[in-house]
């Protein structure tokens, strides 16, 4: 058994079990990638991979757990890798971080702007998804942070810390009825269609949750992923809007207006999470710590250390989140 193989078996296997886009991924042979694959097979003595002709179908049972396998200790020698790299190069290397549009539109531009300048050969890449999406890419391990609201207490594989709270504002054109007003109610809202986030995004439960306590059943004309889009519909007249407050932007929207609405939903918290045993290395800490101050080396180690995400929520009592 190589090395090489089980990470033939896991790139095949997170490219839709296409063995040519792998070769293309990798910069290698597609009849290399199936001999390796088939030599593993043949000493394990199981499939991994159903097959249909040469085309691999679906992962088998036996293969489902020997991928998990292979995962853990890809990501245990990419961690041995960090750790050389920390005591060799220490300002050099890559983070990969997977959040929603609202974070890395309005949150993380100013974070890695000055991120680049402290550690300009540190490469960044972005992925941007759905919740749900973002908490797999972390506990697989393709990204090293995930940043979202919404979605990832579902995985136990994550350590998730608190960075900030946030709560929402409703959007309208400038001569719409509600733009002359300074305070609003639920019941105010609920008159008018809805434009809003699809549900799972961006703290979206929390906006269902208030309505539901006031007996209340909201319009909802239109949803997005993204604050940019739904702005977009508020001015078609599709709806008024709600999203969150730091998406509203008073020199890029001067066209619509700003109603403040945290006094009618619970405010949400978002977090920043990574795959328990990756191995932070010391720009990961600084990240943390330019998008969350409050997240130091400290706390975050503390955090590591906890038996469960109960106990890690006690590491920051006392501390007071910033609020957006």
């Amino acid at each position: 058994m190589k090395l090489q193989q089980l990470r033939y078996i896991w790139e095949v296997a997170h490219h839709e079990l296409n063995v040519s886009l792998t070769a293309q991924s990798l910069y290698t042979s597609q009849p290399g990638i199936s001999k390796q694959i088939r030599l593993l097979e043949d000493e394990l003595g199981v499939e991994i991979f159903s097959r249909s002709g040469k085309h691999l179908t679906r992962v088998t049972p036996a293969g489902q757990v020997i991928l998990a396998i292979a995962g853990e200790i890809l990501r245990k020698v990419e961690s041995i890798r960090q750790v050389s790299m920390e005591y060799t190069d220490e300002k050099r290397g890559h983070l990969a971080i997977a959040t929603t549009h609202t974070q890395a539109r309005y949150r993380l531009p100013s974070v890695i702007e000055k991120f680049i300048v402290q550690y300009p050969e540190v490469a960044l890449h972005m992925h941007q998804g759905t919740p749900q999406q973002i908490a797999e890419m972390a506990a697989d391990g393709t990204v090293d942070f995930a940043i979202a609201t919404e979605g990832m207490e579902h995985f136990d594989d994550l350590i998730m810390l608190p960075c900030y709270h946030w709560n929402r504002s409703v959007v309208v054109p400038k001569y719409h009825p509600l733009a002359s007003r300074s305070s609003i109610t639920l019941e105010d809202i609920a008159q008018f269609p809805l434009v809003t986030y699809v549900f799972g995004f961006t703290g979206r439960s929390k906006l269902d949750d208030a309505f539901k306590a006031r007996g209340l059943t909201p319009r909802v004309a239109f949803t997005a992923t993204d604050a940019d889009v739904i702005k977009t519909y508020v001015r078609l007249g599709v709806g008024i809007g709600i999203i969150a407050h730091m998406a509203f932007d008073p020199d890029l929207d001067k066209d619509l207006v700003a109603i403040d609405a945290s006094h009618l939903f619970e405010p949400s918290t978002t977090r920043i999470g990574f795959r328990k045993g990756t191995f932070l290395r010391g720009f990961m800490y600084d990240f943390i710590k330019a998008f969350a101050p409050h997240l130091t080396r400290e706390r975050i180690e503390a955090a590591v250390l906890a038996h469960s995400q109960g106990d890690r929520e006690h590491v920051f009592d006392g501390v007071e989140l910033p609020c957006f």
